[in-house]
Parts: C-alpha cells; structure tokens; sequence
C-alpha cells in the first residue's frame, strides 16, 4: 500500500506542477512568429502575465517547432522577467511587447512612459545560441522628466561586453546568460549604473 500511496503523492505534485507550467489564453499579452532556431519552420515567442493576483509580473516564453511532429514545444521559460502593465484597460505607456527580428532574434521591450519623474525604455534581444536563448544585447533609455541632465541611453552587447552610453564606449566582460538567468541588473552595471 505504501508504494501505491507514494506513487499517487508523487503523481498529485507532478500534475500540481505542470499546470502552473499552463498559460491561459487570456493572460497571452503579445506574440511574435519567426525561426528562431534557423530550421525553416515557423516558432512562436510569447509575453505572458502571471497569474491573475499580479499584473506587472510578465513571462517570456519561447516555442521552437519539433523536428519530428509539426508541433510546437516549449524551449524556454522565464516566467518572472519583464515589468509592464498588460491588463485590459491598464496604464498607457507601461505595456510591454515582443517582437521577431529581421536577424532570427527576438526583441522584449518593456517601458515606463506614463508615471512619475523617471521614464524609460527597455530592450533585451534574445538569440538562439548553442541550443538555448541566451540575451545578447540590452538596450536601455532613461530620461528624467524634471532634470535633463540625469537623461542618457545605454546598448550593451551581453555576448562580447561592449557598452555605450550616452556616446561613451564601455567594456566589461563578455557574458552569456540564458534568459532564465538573465536579471536586469547586469545590464545596468554593465552601463556604469549603479545598482
């Protein structure tokens, strides 16, 4: 009875945890097609909401098609990377978006042109790279509104570590970073901010 027990607990959490792995069709907040794998065949990029208790909290999600089934799978995940507001009826100017490059990348651009002093945008362009999508570059404008001098714009390339900001070549140590484990603050040292 026991190894029945434990098989059906073991059972519970597994199901427990995919359906946490579900994006309901209603918290999909921009898509993007494109190859992003160089295959082809068309793949899907996704921003998604978290669930319905956060509205700032929004996930990548990238799908690259199977080489066996035209199907979609799942590639990667980072359910907890980009801020904006993507509910119906939310704030003009905080909404994110995705976007497919010319080049195979993905570009995520998040912004805050609404509310307070400080406004800014933000790009981080994801590419295909030894099997995962990794960031490879970080793009970031900041601009004050009651203070100009405080305003300066920042493009980093994550994958060789060369940065300018605000016309001044920066360089810092090539990275490559997975979007899982990508956190904006890399990109903010990287520009000479301080964090």
């Amino acid at each position: 009875m026991k190894p029945l027990a434990c098989a059906l607990i073991l059972l519970s959490v597994t199901s427990a945890a995919h359906a946490d792995d579900i994006i309901a069709p209603d918290r999909i907040i921009d898509a993007a097609v494109g190859d992003w794998n160089k295959d082809g065949k068309p793949d899907l990029a996704l921003l998604a909401l978290a669930p319905p208790d956060d509205a700032t909290t929004i996930g990548i999600y990238i799908y690259l098609r199977d080489k066996e089934h035209q199907l979609l799978k799942l590639a990667a995940a980072a359910p907890d990377k980009v801020w904006g507001r993507g509910e119906p009826g939310g704030i003009f100017g905080q909404e994110p978006s995705i976007t497919a490059l010319p080049n195979g990348s993905i570009a995520v651009m998040s912004q805050n042109d609404a509310i307070g002093r400080d406004r800014w945008h933000q790009t981080l362009t994801l590419a295909f790279r030894n099997n995962a999508f990794v960031v490879a570059g970080y793009t970031f404008d900041y601009r004050d509104n009651l203070d100009a001098d405080r305003s300066y714009s920042c493009d980093y390339n994550v994958l060789t570590g060369k940065a300018t900001k605000s016309g001044r070549e920066l360089q810092t140590e090539a990275k490559t970073i997975k979007i899982q484990d990508w956190k904006d603050d890399i990109g903010r040292k990287a520009c000479g901010e301080n964090t």
